[in-house]
């Protein structure tokens, strides 16, 4: 039982191992044989970079059966495979990547530019915001000053109008008790006149009376 067990976890390792990928490393060129040994007969030349999946390996470990793209299978040195691509693969997608990367580096520097551009169209827009900002801040606060000094003149007014209609008021009251008072004086004067004539008419009608008469003297005796 542990032994078909091992076999069947050696056989998985083994397929999963074949399904590898595989390169020529950087040699100038690697035959690939019929068979796991230089004895066999060629089946063609893989030139470095070739990619090449990997079936399983000779028992002695230095053969590696292998199939192209194209779906031809054969044998080569297991040393001259890589798990990498080889430098001369690798480069022109190292140079395409470098390309990319200065197109975008460029494309950067150029929204930086921009960017730039737009950051200081916004200072002087700021700029000019803030000196407009204390313009107005200026004129609101003589509009302050004008309009408390209004409000100010406007109270003064209100009191001068109140003061004026008590003073006004005053002096009806006063005019008023002035006309009574010197109607008072006139039905005084009147009073008295009328007193005086009456005393004049009593002293001549009445006084006379309340002398005595002399009597006659007669010399006859």
């Amino acid at each position: 039982m542990i032994r078909l067990l091992l076999i069947l976890l050696l056989s998985v390792s083994s397929a999963a191992f074949a399904q590898e990928s595989r390169y020529i490393s950087d040699e100038v060129f690697v035959v690939l044989h019929a068979g796991p040994g230089s004895n066999y007969r060629w089946l063609g030349k893989l030139i470095p970079g070739t990619q090449l999946v990997e079936k399983r390996r000779s028992t002695d470990g230095n053969w590696a059966e292998v199939a192209t793209s194209r779906g031809t299978e054969g044998w080569v040195q297991a040393e001259y495979l890589s798990t990498e691509p080889p430098a001369q693969v690798r480069l022109p997608a190292v140079v395409r990547q470098l390309e990319e990367a200065q197109q975008e580096s460029a494309a950067l520097r150029s929204s930086l530019a921009e960017l730039r551009a737009s950051q200081g169209q916004a200072n002087t827009q700021l700029t000019k915001s803030n000196t407009d900002l204390q313009q107005l801040s200026e004129e609101l606060a003589q509009l302050r000053q004008i309009s408390g000094s209004a409000v100010e003149t406007a109270e003064n007014n209100r009191q001068l109008v109140e003061e004026s209609a008590t003073m006004r008021t005053t002096l009806d009251t006063l005019e008023a008790d002035n006309q009574r008072l010197q109607e008072r004086v006139r039905s005084s004067a009147f009073m008295d006149g009328a007193f005086a004539v009456f005393l004049g008419v009593i002293i001549t009608l009445v006084v006379p009376r309340l002398w005595p008469k002399r009597k006659n003297s007669s010399s006859w005796a």
